[in-house]
């Protein structure tokens, strides 16, 4: 999907029906910068929003993602041309997520041990050393929820039973026993517990 097509097909769409920036973007209720910035290439519409910007545009959300009119004999094939493009665009983001959720990760868990090992080590009052313990902690804590919530909705997980793949709770990949990206969770379909494995694609 490409990014700069796809803003000059809506900045066109917009000058035919004559509609400036600041029109189009108070008709869908946002601003006109966001309007420039999908003009330009430096962004997309997002999903809530597709379906509101092609009725005012008068273009199916298809020929959005294309970045061109299309044809009634070329539709089903530009179809699964988008949906292919956009499959694989939410599988690299999956992809940056789970890398960010390893950093996160890291960073969390050396700064708990590097204020720990000073509070523990280092002459200070006893205050500061219980202030830095907290802040560790506090450090700590977040960046868990904060990994554990990309692991949860970056790509999917497969039940090792029937190989169902879905996006589980947030409660129940926290609560569940794992190894790795691997959680011992109840599956949606087969309801049976078994260890789910973490995929990208579904």
């Amino acid at each position: 999907m490409e990014q700069a097509k796809v803003g000059k097909f809506i900045a066109k769409c917009r000058k035919s029906k004559n509609m400036t920036q600041a029109e189009l973007a108070e008709k869908l209720n946002i601003t006109d910068r966001a309007i420039s910035k999908w003009e330009t290439g430096k962004g997309m519409p997002d999903s809530s929003i597709m379906l509101e910007l092609c009725n005012e545009l008068d273009i199916s959300v298809n020929e959005l993602l294309s970045g061109e009119v299309i044809k009634m004999e070329n539709y089903n094939q530009k179809a699964e041309e988008n949906l292919l493009e956009m499959k694989k665009q939410k599988e690299e983001t999956d992809k940056e997520m789970l890398r960010l959720e390893i950093v996160i990760g890291y960073i969390s868990s050396i700064t708990f041990l590097i204020l720990v090992f000073l509070a523990s080590f280092v002459e200070m009052y006893s205050v500061i050393r219980i202030l830095l313990i907290i802040g560790g902690s506090i450090v700590f804590a977040v960046g868990v929820i904060n990994a554990i919530k990309i692991e949860q909705t970056a790509g999917y997980y497969e039940c090792d039973k029937c190989h169902y793949k879905y996006i589980p709770t947030y409660k129940s990949v926290l609560f569940a026993m794992h190894y790795g990206r691997t959680r011992y969770m109840k599956c949606p379909k087969c309801n049976e517990k078994s260890w789910n494995k973490k995929v990208l694609t579904k």
